[in-house]
């Protein structure tokens, strides 16, 4: 199966999974950013991230390629904000919508306390509904490496071939 990996990571939590898995799966990895890039030390980071992700925000994204039809399936890769996918993965999806029809969609997230199912949700919804086919919580896979990730990992996968 043909599978792209479509990320944002600001600490690096999330490139380090999506790496990961890519390896794993040999899929290709789509970064997306912002083009105006979030602040990412003390307060603010907090305040301008969640209050972006609580406010369903859709920033403008730095250029990608994706070519939705050189894939069968769509694994989405964020952190969680406030109990939120990132803005970024909104617009992307907002952006592809029409070209993910009919393609098997997983997701991950990194997290360092709570939110990831209240995030795939919300994730679901903005897919128009589609049940995903995996989905995955790592907490700090980076920052905090141990062996459950790697298990996590290595489970997603098995479910996303």
């Amino acid at each position: 199966m043909n599978t792209a990996i479509v990320y944002y990571s600001m600490s690096g939590n999330t490139t380090y999974a999506a790496q990961k898995i890519a390896a794993e799966l040999g899929a290709d990895l789509i970064e997306i950013r912002p083009e105006k890039q979030y602040p990412d030390k003390g307060f603010r980071k907090f305040f301008w991230g969640g209050k972006s992700a609580v406010m369903a925000e859709t920033p403008k994204l730095l250029p990608y390629e994706f070519k939705a039809e050189k894939y069968d399936q769509i694994i989405f890769g964020f952190p969680v904000w406030a109990g939120n996918m990132t803005p970024p993965l909104r617009t992307f999806i907002r952006d592809n919508l029409e070209d993910l029809k009919g393609k098997q969609i997983a997701a991950f997230a990194c997290q360092g306390g709570s939110g990831a199912e209240k995030a795939f949700g919300k994730l679901t919804d903005c897919l128009g509904g589609v049940s995903l086919a995996a989905t995955l919580v790592l907490i700090d896979p980076k920052s905090r490496p141990n062996e459950e990730n790697e298990k996590k990992i290595a489970e997603f996968c098995g479910q996303c071939r």
